[in-house]
């Protein structure tokens, strides 16, 4: 039967030749190319065949290609099924490839092997390095390109054999795991503690009676004996000086007496508490945002009398000077939250002196602003949204039933001149690494140090239009916005790291998509000095105009040495650090480059490191192939300095780009065996 069939099927096919039809129907060719001795769908294998060589015609051998072909992608279905269910998130496709030019240009042909358009399918080439040379043909030109130069290389290095290194992200160590001992509260020399020692290490939170100091050193306080204001009294205006506390006290009291406050009593009690800065000051982005809201969620009226009420308390609450974060000196500050609160609704009522002014003569010129008054002007949507987030915390600070009763460590430190120049002698190998696509720093980061893409003036534009990761931070844990009030710039070798700040909001978006979201529980526990177990690394990277003067080796000097000022532990029992694209974004860093200084600062300080791209899938799958390389080439960090100076020393010559991972891979292959 079937070989009558097969003869059948010759003599159509034969007299088709002979006499083809003028308008052959797709029921005709499907006739034609039914093959009775292969009971699959030629048809179908012919258009997969085409697509996998690139267009080519259908060979005579067609069957048994087809069946090859068959297999191949059986073989490649198994290997996308294992790639996605290792991986929840395939490797960007080549859309988001195209945003960094440089990086596809000078990609080389084995590194166009491992990173093909199809890799923005469910699987990622590398994953599979065992498939077919079919596989390899149904991709892109440039694919094919790339596979006719991995013929030559006979031996694929360890970039091409698609292994991991990296870890899981339960596998680093966090808080409170990982918690050393801290012992009893005390003050020294370089830690200033701002309640009564004595006191707390037996139960209880009170202010730690001071002295009050007005000097340079130290902050200068609305409450101090020594702050005075010029004010126009009696009929005829006459400039007179007065306590300067006496006249905030007098506007805030007249707050706390009514029962809902507007906005307009808020302006004027600000403005009579800084009478230079009328007409000067706006108020519309106060204004419109309590107008905006709407009525069942607008507590605003009856929350800005409880603020007054909060600042007055101001003598009560922070008897003891609070010394400076000076530039140069490593010191520390631990506040209770009540303590911060407190700062914050003077900072709220603009009530700290000689800290308006923000020309290069202005004493607080090296300082970040303080007070509120460039939060309540220029209305915007962000402004909204910050405002939102800053009411919420008030909101719940000024209420006896929520009020935190913890502590908060603020601390600079400062890199020594020891640390700074070791770098090319230095013998440590790379640490864990866990790289992510997706989650963020603040949540799959809890209980790592979190790393904050500082401004060098702490907390950027969060009073200000600035709304990208410091700015967001500080909103959902406003507590870090007091470190403004007493923290200098950070100098190239100086970072600062807060210690028990609260969370109290959740937020979605980034920059203009910013939301708040609403309260957030914070549900962490607290260590022996009451601190929320939340450590927030602040480092400030540099902002390059051109994107090639990052590669000066004085810059990356710059660029190591912050990251390990930060990333240096004082001794074991330090939980691992939760990161990503520092510097990059707006201040134009090299992810690449940034991944690598963070890699070598960590594995100086003996940390693990959790990476967290932002959607970036490219970045992600080549920084767990690079750290592999790394990692199986036992690199040390001196070697790696090594070749970033060489990298750097081709850069700056002004020739085409490379990308970093590929200068490192083409001059650190695996050594081969030589049997």
């Amino acid at each position: 039967m079937i070989i009558t069939l097969h003869l059948l099927y010759s003599l159509i096919r034969d007299m088709s030749k002979k006499h083809p039809h003028p308008n052959d129907s797709s029921q005709m060719r499907d006739v034609l190319e039914f093959d009775p001795l292969n009971k699959s769908d030629t048809k179908q294998n012919r258009k997969e065949s085409s697509s996998q060589d690139g267009g080519s015609s259908i060979s005579s051998s067609h069957a048994a290609s087809s069946t090859s072909h068959t297999a191949s992608s059986t073989s490649h279905t198994a290997s996308s099924t294992s790639h996605t269910t290792s991986s929840l998130h395939a490797p960007s496709s080549s859309s988001s490839r195209t945003s960094s030019p440089s990086r596809g240009a000078s990609s080389s042909p084995s590194r166009g092997a491992s990173s093909s358009p199809s890799r923005g399918a469910s699987s990622s080439p590398s994953r599979g390095a065992s498939s077919s040379p079919s596989r390899g043909a149904s991709s892109s030109p440039s694919r094919r390109e790339a596979v006719g130069h991995e013929k030559r290389d006979e031996q694929p290095t360890c970039w091409d054999d698609g292994s991991s290194s990296c870890c899981e992200l339960g596998d680093l160590k966090r808080l409170p795991q990982c918690n050393r001992p801290l012992g009893r509260l005390d003050f020294s020399s370089s830690h200033t503690v701002l309640v009564d020692v004595a006191s707390f290490n037996s139960g209880s939170v009170r202010p730690q009676k001071g002295r009050d100091m007005w000097n340079s050193n130290f902050v200068k306080m609305p409450s101090s004996w020594s702050s005075f204001a010029t004010v126009k009294t009696g009929f005829t205006k006459t400039p007179t000086k007065v306590r300067r506390w006496d006249e905030i006290h007098k506007h805030l009291k007249g707050l706390t007496k009514k029962t809902t406050v507007s906005v307009k009593d808020v302006e004027e009690a600000i403005i009579k508490c800084n009478p230079k800065y009328k007409d000067q000051w706006p108020f519309d982005a106060l204004s419109s945002f309590v107008k905006c809201i709407p009525k069942e969620e607008n507590y605003f009226p009856t929350l800005f009398p409880k603020i007054a009420k909060l600042a007055l308390m101001l003598p009560d609450y922070v008897d003891k000077a609070i010394p400076l974060l000076q530039r140069g000196k490593a010191a520390s500050i631990t506040l209770s939250q009540v303590q911060i609160s407190c700062l914050l609704a003077n900072a709220f009522f603009c009530t700290f002196p000689h800290r308006n002014a923000t020309n290069p003569t202005a004493e607080y010129h090296n300082y970040p602003s303080i007070n509120f008054s460039s939060l309540f002007g220029k209305w915007s949507e962000r402004k909204r949204e910050k405002l939102r987030a800053i009411m919420h915390y008030f909101h719940v600070v000024t209420d006896e039933r929520s009020r935190p009763t913890g502590l908060v460590t603020f601390e600079r430190r400062c890199l020594r001149d020891t640390d700074v120049s070791s770098w090319k002698s230095c013998n440590e190998k790379m640490r864990k690494l866990h790289v992510a696509s997706h989650g963020a720093i603040e949540t799959e980061g809890t209980g790592m140090l979190q790393v904050d893409f500082a401004c060098n003036m702490i907390g950027g534009g969060v009073l200000g239009a600035g709304l990208v990761q410091e700015e967001i931070l500080f909103l959902i844990n406003p507590e870090l916005i007091v470190s403004r009030l007493f923290t200098e710039k950070l100098d190239d070798n100086e970072c600062l790291i807060i210690t028990g700040s609260q969370q109290f909001s959740r937020y979605s978006g980034f920059g203009d998509t910013f939301e708040w979201a609403g309260p957030h529980e914070d549900h962490l526990p607290r260590d022996e000095w009451r601190r929320k177990q939340r450590q927030i690394l602040a480092i400030d990277a540099l902002h390059f105009r051109h994107s090639r003067e990052q590669y000066s080796m004085r810059k990356v000097m710059r660029e190591l040495n912050k990251a390990y000022c930060g990333f240096k532990g004082d001794g074991s029992g330090e939980p691992d650090i939760a990161t990503g694209k520092w510097g990059c974004g707006a201040f134009n860093g090299d992810p690449q480059l940034k991944a690598v200084i963070q890699l070598m600062a960590a594995a100086r300080a003996k940390r693990g490191l959790a990476f967290f791209t932002f959607g970036d899938d490219l970045l992600k799958y080549d920084l767990e192939r690079i750290h592999h390389l790394l990692l199986k080439e036992a690199t040390t960090v001196g070697k790696l300095f090594g070749l970033l100076e060489d990298y750097c020393s081709d850069q700056v010559r002004g020739g085409p780009h490379v990308d970093l991972f590929e200068f490192i891979r083409n001059h650190h292959r695996p050594s081969r065996s030589q049997l």
